[in-house]
C-alpha cells in the first residue's frame, strides 16, 4: 500500500484530521501567495494559472484543507515587470506571512524574485516551461525544462517538414537559451539553421523577420514568441503567406493561443507538451469535466493550468509529509515527492527540484491539440551543478 504521507492523488480527498501528526492552530488560513500576469502582455498565461491554483484550492478546502487548516491565495499582478515582482513579493513574504509562492511566469521575473525569496525563507513553486537552470533550496520547478521539450519534437520536424530551421524569438532568457540548445541538436542530427532573429517585447510589426524566413528558404520555423506578441507573429505571417511554406515548431505553446488567431488559423503547428486537453485518458477528462465546471465551458485548458494545479496539490501532499505547517519542514517534504497528476506521477527531483514529466507529441488541429504521439516520462536535464 502507498504512504499517504507521501502519494496524494490528484482528485484524493483531504481529510480533516490526522494528515499532520501536530496540526497548526485549528482554523488557521494556510496562506499562498501568487505573483502573475494579470496584465503586461502575458495575462494568456496569468488567467490559465489562476485557474488551475483556485481549482485545487477549492478541492482541497471542499475536502476539509489539511488538518482542518484551509488554503487562502492572494494574489498579486506583477504587470509582467521584474521590478514589480519583487515589490510584490516582498509583500506577501512580510507584510502577509505567506507560507509559500506561486508564479511568475517570466524568466525574468522569477530571476528578479529569489534573492527575497532566499531572505524569507520562502518556498516559490515556479510551474511554467523556462530554460533551466534554477537551482536554488527554495526553487521548485513543475515545468518542462529544454530537453523535455526539444529532443522529441525536432527529429519530428526533421522527418515531417526538413532539417533547415528559421529560429525567432522574444529577446530575453527562455528563448536565448532554447535556441541554444535547439541548435546544438539541429547541427548534431544534420541539419543546419538558416537564420536566427530576436525580437523585442510589444514587436507589432514581423513583416521584416517574415520576409527573412521566406529568403532563407528554411523549411521549419522555430518560434519562441510568447503572449501577444507570438499570435501577432503568426497572423502576420499567415497573411504572408509564410505558413503554406514552412512548418512551426510552438515552443511554450498553450490552446489559449488558438482562439487569438482567428478561424481556421494556426494550424499544424507542432508541439510538444506535458498534458492536453484532448488526451483520451479517463483522469484527463475527469479533470478537465472539473475545470470546465469550476471555470466554464468555454475556458481554455492548457498545460499551464495544469501544472499550476499540481504545484498547489504538491503542498498540500508535502504538508501530509512533514507533519506541520512550516516552511523549512515544507522544502524538505517536497523533495523527492511523488504526486499523482492528471497524466499520471510526476516525482519532483531531491536534488534539483525539477520534475520527471509524461509528454506528448502533437499539432494544432481545429481548437485544440491533436496528440500523435505519447512520449512517455522524460526525466527534466535541469542544468544544475552536479
Amino acid at each position: 500500500m502507498t504512504d499517504r504521507r507521501h502519494f496524494l492523488g490528484a482528485g484524493a480527498a483531504l481529510t480533516t484530521s490526522g494528515i499532520l501528526g501536530a496540526p497548526a492552530r485549528a482554523n488557521t488560513p494556510i496562506r499562498l501567495g501568487a505573483v502573475l500576469p494579470f496584465s503586461g502582455g502575458l495575462e494568456l498565461f496569468g488567467n490559465q494559472a489562476r485557474f488551475g491554483i483556485d481549482l485545487a484550492v477549492a478541492e482541497i478546502n471542499a475536502a476539509g484543507g489539511v488538518a482542518g487548516n484551509k488554503f487562502e491565495v492572494i494574489y498579486q499582478d506583477d504587470r509582467t515587470d521584474p521590478k514589480t515582482a519583487v515589490e510584490r513579493t516582498t509583500q506577501l513574504i512580510q507584510r502577509d506571512k505567506v507560507l509559500a509562492l506561486l508564479g511568475p511566469i517570466t524568466s525574468s521575473n522569477r530571476d528578479a524574485m529569489m534573492p527575497a525569496v532566499r531572505r524569507g525563507r520562502t518556498p516559490l513553486l515556479y510551474a511554467t516551461n523556462y530554460e533551466g537552470g534554477g537551482c536554488d533550496r527554495y526553487l521548485f520547478c513543475f515545468n518542462t525544462v529544454p530537453n523535455q521539450e526539444l529532443e522529441k519534437l525536432l527529429p519530428e520536424l526533421n522527418r515531417r517538414a526538413g532539417n533547415s530551421y528559421f529560429m525567432v524569438g522574444s529577446d530575453y532568457v527562455w528563448p536565448q537559451k532554447m535556441f541554444e540548445q535547439a541548435e546544438r541538436l539541429i547541427k548534431s542530427s544534420g541539419g543546419t539553421v538558416a537564420g536566427k532573429e530576436f525580437v523585442p517585447f510589444g514587436a507589432k510589426e514581423f513583416t521584416p523577420v517574415i520576409r527573412k524566413i521566406r529568403e532563407s528558404g528554411a523549411k521549419v520555423l522555430l518560434k519562441a514568441v510568447p503572449g501577444a506578441d507570438g499570435i501577432t507573429l503568426i497572423k502576420q505571417a499567415e497573411d504572408f503567406g509564410l505558413m503554406k511554406d514552412v512548418t512551426v515548431g510552438f515552443l511554450g505553446f498553450a490552446e489559449t493561443y488558438l482562439g487569438a488567431f482567428g478561424a481556421g488559423k494556426g494550424q499544424n503547428m507542432w508541439v510538444t507538451v506535458p498534458f492536453a486537453a484532448s488526451l483520451g485518458d479517463d483522469k484527463v477528462k475527469d479533470f478537465v469535466a472539473r475545470v470546465r465546471k469550476a471555470a466554464g465551458s468555454d475556458v481554455p485548458i492548457s498545460h499551464y493550468l495544469m501544472t499550476h494545479y499540481n504545484a498547489v496539490r504538491a503542498v498540500a501532499a508535502a504538508l501530509a509529509r512533514a507533519g506541520k505547517v512550516d516552511q523549512e519542514p515544507l522544502v524538505n517534504a517536497l523533495e523527492g515527492l511523488t504526486l499523482d497528476t492528471p497524466t499520471g506521477p510526476s516525482v519532483i527531483g531531491k536534488a534539483d527540484h525539477h520534475v520527471t514529466l509524461n509528454m506528448y507529441l502533437a499539432r494544432t488541429e481545429g481548437s485544440g491539440l491533436s496528440v500523435v504521439q505519447a512520449m512517455g516520462q522524460i526525466s527534466p536535464q535541469a542544468g544544475c551543478p552536479r
